[in-house]
């Protein structure tokens, strides 16, 4: 077989132009003439990957920021919705609260009233005990008043006497009781304030 290949080709392989492929090699064309090759009716032009026109950059910078500021318009679309509706809530419990609170001031004043009959007063006290654990189910809490001083963001001062006894602004008494829910106050402390 070696010797049908000599026979074929005389010339020996270092003799040989270079422009002239070697017999082991197939006839390749070269990169550029594979592209001119794959596009029909055009001629070889040079590589085109780096050479954008200035407008398509600018288009394409334009685009980018039309983008980025959707995005960014959307994030905030979403965080101020998620506050809204966070908001929506906490005012719609508050006031559902605040409308079952004169129940709650009625139970107290039962409480306090004497009575000779046990299971009324044993029924009082369950029914204010099921009110106030349904508050706290809903995060409501009621407002430390009675012996704290006296905080104008908590508590409402309706009467001021001079006590000896009490320190300055120290509250002696609580004609109703305040609720707060987290940081919002829901009804303030109506309170007696020692000066």
């Amino acid at each position: 077989m070696a010797d049908k290949k000599k026979k074929q080709n005389p010339i020996p392989e270092e003799a040989r132009p270079e422009t002239e492929p070697a017999p082991d090699q197939e006839a390749q064309p070269a990169p550029d003439q594979e592209q001119a090759a794959d596009t029909p009716g055009t001629e070889a032009a040079p590589s085109q990957e780096g050479a954008e026109t200035p407008g398509t950059e600018q288009l394409l910078a334009e685009a980018a920021d039309k983008y980025l500021r959707l995005a960014a318009e959307y994030d905030n679309y979403r965080k101020r919705t998620a506050k809204e509706k966070e908001s929506i809530w906490s005012e719609a419990k508050a006031q559902t609260v605040a409308a079952f609170l004169p129940v709650f001031d009625n139970l107290e004043r039962a409480l306090k009233q004497e009575t000779a009959d046990e299971a009324y007063k044993k029924g009082v006290e369950m029914t204010m005990k099921g009110l106030q654990d349904a508050l706290t189910g809903l995060g409501v809490e009621q407002i430390p008043a009675l012996g704290e001083t006296f905080d104008p963001n908590r508590h409402n001062a309706v009467m001021h006497v001079d006590d000896g006894e009490a320190g300055e602004n120290t509250i002696v008494e609580v004609f109703q009781q305040g609720f707060v829910c987290g940081e919002k106050v829901i009804r303030f402390s109506m309170v007696k304030v020692a000066n």
